[in-house]
């Protein structure tokens, strides 16, 4: 083979062009990724099964929503913004596609000022089908009716004619609002009958809970805006359920017997509309009873079982039948360690187990049309993959039919063609959607999204793991480097934690669950690094009961580990390093700038808890119980007996109309520091609860990152 000799200055210039390159690169404010976050999302399309449509989808364009054959891939146009404005003379000012819900393979609905409109696609003609004037909107399955609320009281909208259900004149009392502060996977207040023949819906009544004095300082002189907050071991609220029957033309309350302090929880229809399910869930949130009551009385029928746990449960899922059932249904609960699907019969008899494995159920899919098979999708990859399932019912063999390690998202199944529509992204891959077959076989690429970051100065991000404080358990890991990283320089760290139960902060995805403002103190010279500590979600009920009752001690722990391993790395300059969290992480950024002062130079406390005896009753009690029932565990995790214990520079954040984290918790904290002398940093966002959003969040993060430089970059 002929040697190719390369002059000197070809290797310089050909260093000039790698320079220049780079050079072009543009730095990523933090600005940019917020005002901007949705210019830098990667491209996706609105796609959709057409209902017995023999295995098309819909495909939503900039200007036209288009029908494509699943396997050919020939598509043809059903409507076009143009035509839609046309349709009713309503729509002209129709300035972008709605987003459509659609019914079968010619007509679809969308809503509009305050309407929802049913489109023929055939005669491309839309016809209002129902009107809303109110909040906490909620339709009937054909979206003929709607059920809305007006201040605290509850309306109906039936045939276009509004019906009020409620008339109270006690705004401690509402009606078809949510409950319990959105615990228990309660994220509605109202429920359609399935066939739309009945509503049921809740009735809260908080008088007894006490008035927390938020205020309002946007007129003068300021007011008081009060809101009910249940703290911890304190009156909370009660709660019954209730049935509109609108052929009858009145209410009936569901007779749930028991203490009026208990959770009602997981609501569902029999699919006759002949019954109610109700989970009643205890204050102490360990002993869950699912009970059967007669739609057209409110009476009880019979409890089908009843779930325990020396700790809390966790059921968040109501009952769903299977297709064309009224006496089989599935449950999902992690009674053996993991969140899996079992199914029962209206008996309460369980049947069998469907899913199982050293993984947790995200979301159900569908069965086949034989319902022969369950489709579900779950963890892998130590939680951080999210992958689809097969379960067979009667050999009780599950199967992941997926193979791609990352994120599949947004995935719908068609029983007509046993085709599956899904978005997929990873670390490297921003957006991926397509369809594939029931063994995982892509069958058409619907996008293959460019990476929207390409233009910009970052880095990779690297997820990588560590071992817990208890020497046994796997934690996941992320770390962004400097985008001109130099292993054989030294950089500060800034740390970012939340470490709490509910929420998971690292995935297999696009950014792997980064905010951009982490991208732009990397090019500032910044690592940043997430530990995922014992105690946060879709690992497992060990992993995260670990806490119980002692919140901010197995989480420091690992915590610490994490930072035990920054510290043997060359490149980490051990003596800058920062941490920051909000919310259950300005509890934990709290935590360790006082139990293991001297670990970080600095820290930032958005949002803090810094007593639980001041958070809300639902949340807190979960994993805490009451103060009366656990006086050494609130104790040993309030922070406000240890200000003394604070030895570097800490900035704490709140915003002052905080109704989740009230900002009582801030206050007395400041109130102990000056009351033992320790210097401490604090800024408020007037007009802003518990976390600073839109534009303002610009200001926050640059204040974030000031605040650190001003200590380790000097």
């Amino acid at each position: 083979m002929k040697r190719i000799a390369y002059s000197t200055s070809f290797f310089v210039m050909l260093l000039l062009m790698v320079f220049s390159a780079n050079a072009q690169k543009k730095e990523l404010s933090i600005k940019d990724g917020i005002v901007g976050y949705w210019s830098l999302y990667p491209e996706y399309k609105s796609v959709q099964w057409l209902p017995n449509s023999k295995g098309y989808y819909v495909e939503s364009t900039k200007d036209a929503f288009l029908k494509v054959n699943a396997k050919k891939g020939t598509s043809t146009s059903l409507i076009s913004l143009e035509e839609l404005k046309k349709s009713n003379s309503e729509l002209e000012k129709l300035s972008k596609l709605p987003r459509v819900e659609f019914i079968d393979g010619s007509s679809f609905v969308f809503q509009f000022n305050n309407k929802v409109y049913h489109t023929d696609l055939n005669r491309k003609t839309s016809q209002v089908t129902t009107t809303f004037d109110g909040a906490n909107v909620d339709f009937t399955k054909d979206f003929k009716n709607s059920a809305y609320t007006k201040e605290n009281n509850l309306f109906i909208s039936v045939d276009g004619k509004e019906i009020q259900i409620s008339n109270e004149t006690n705004k401690a009392i509402e009606y078809g609002k949510t409950v319990h502060r959105n615990e228990f996977g309660i994220h509605k207040g109202t429920y359609w009958s399935p066939k739309g023949t009945a509503l049921a819906y809740y009735r809260n009544d908080q008088t007894m809970v006490t008035d927390y004095p938020l205020v309002d300082i946007s007129s003068v002189p300021a007011k008081e805006a009060p809101v009910k907050y249940p703290m911890a071991g304190q009156k909370s609220e009660e709660v019954t359920l209730h049935i509109y029957n609108i052929a009858a033309q009145k209410s009936i309350q569901v007779n749930t017997e028991g203490p009026k302090e208990q959770y009602l929880t997981n609501i569902a229809w029999s699919p006759d509309e002949k019954f109610v399910f109700i989970g009643i869930l205890n204050r102490d949130q360990n002993h869950l009873v699912l009970n059967q009551y007669d739609a057209s009385t409110g009476a009880f029928v019979k409890t089908l079982f009843e779930e325990k746990d020396d700790k809390y449960l966790s059921l968040t899922h109501p009952m769903e039948f299977l297709p064309n059932s009224t006496t089989e249904f599935i449950w999902r609960t992690e009674k053996d360690g993991f969140e899996h699907v079992y199914l029962y019969n209206t008996d309460g008899k369980e049947l069998a187990q469907i899913t199982k494995g050293d993984w947790v159920v995200m979301d159900v899919i569908g069965f086949d049309r034989k319902n022969q098979n369950l489709y579900v999708l779950g963890t892998d990859n130590n939680g951080l993959d999210r992958q689809v399932y097969k379960a067979n019912i009667k050999s009780k063999t599950v199967k992941k039919i997926t193979s791609l390690s990352g994120v599949y998202s947004v995935v719908q199944y068609d029983v007509t063609t046993n085709l599956f529509l899904a978005s997929f992204s990873n670390t490297t891959t921003p957006n991926k959607q397509f369809v594939f077959d029931g063994n995982g076989k892509v069958i058409k690429t619907i996008v293959d999204a460019e990476n929207p970051l390409a233009d910009f100065n970052v880095s990779p991000i690297e997820l990588g793991t560590i071992t817990s404080a208890d020497g046994k358990t796997i934690l996941n890991t992320r770390m962004i480097k400097p985008s001109n990283f130099d292993k054989n320089k030294k950089y500060p760290v800034i740390v970012y934690v939340y470490g709490g139960p509910g929420v998971q902060l690292i995935t297999n995805r696009w950014n792997a669950g980064a905010s951009y403002w982490m991208q732009t103190a990397a090019q500032n010279g910044y690592i940043i690094y997430t530990v995922e500590s014992r105690g946060s979600e879709n690992r497992g009920k060990e992993f995260e009961q670990v806490t119980h009752l002692h919140l901010g001690e197995e989480e420091i722990a690992d915590q610490i580990k994490g930072v035990e391993y920054l510290k043997s790395l060359p490149y980490v300059d051990q003596d800058k390093m920062a941490i920051h969290g909000w919310s259950y992480g300005g509890f934990m950024t709290t935590s360790l700038m006082t139990k293991t002062a001297g670990t970080f130079k600095v820290g930032v406390a958005g949002g803090p808890v810094m007593d639980w005896k001041m958070y809300e009753v639902m949340y807190g009690e979960r994993y805490m119980s009451t103060p009366q029932k656990n006086p050494k565990g609130y104790e040993k995790a309030s922070l406000l007996n240890k200000t003394d214990l604070l030895k570097d520079k800490l900035l704490i954040i709140h915003g002052l109309i905080d109704d989740v984290v009230v900002p009582q918790h801030s206050f007395r904290f400041l109130q102990e520091c000056v009351s033992n002398e320790v210097q401490v940093d604090f800024f408020t966002y007037p007009g802003h609860p518990h976390n600073v959003r839109g534009k303002d969040r610009v200001h926050l993060m640059n204040k974030v990152l000031m605040y650190i430089d001003a200590e380790l970059m000097n």
